[in-house]
């Protein structure tokens, strides 16, 4: 009976473990184009347009910031609120 409880809370904590990364939001100060493509929302062009961005002025400090880059206006940033973040936006590198 332990064995098969202990496997039973084992199963559930890997479970809810991977819900947790499926939901994990994109860094834009750190994430790839390969990376920021695959956000809903963002496609190919767009993504590149973040990468180049933070390659020109350095990292974001808030989403907020989205709102220089081409493509992107209150609406898609408002959208993407969930799907994105901008960790450790300080120290990245510009």
């Amino acid at each position: 009976m332990k064995n098969i409880l202990s496997r039973l809370v084992c199963a559930l904590g890997l479970g809810l473990a991977g819900i947790n990364l499926a939901f994990a939001a994109v860094n834009i100060n750190t994430a790839t184009p390969a990376d920021l493509d695959g956000v809903k929302g963002i496609g190919p062009s767009k993504a590149q347009a973040i990468v180049d961005y933070r390659s020109k002025h350095g990292p974001f400090k808030s989403l907020d910031d989205l709102k220089n880059v081409k493509g992107f206006g209150e609406k898609s940033i408002a959208k993407l609120k969930g799907e994105l973040s901008v960790a450790g936006g300080e120290g990245a590198k510009k």
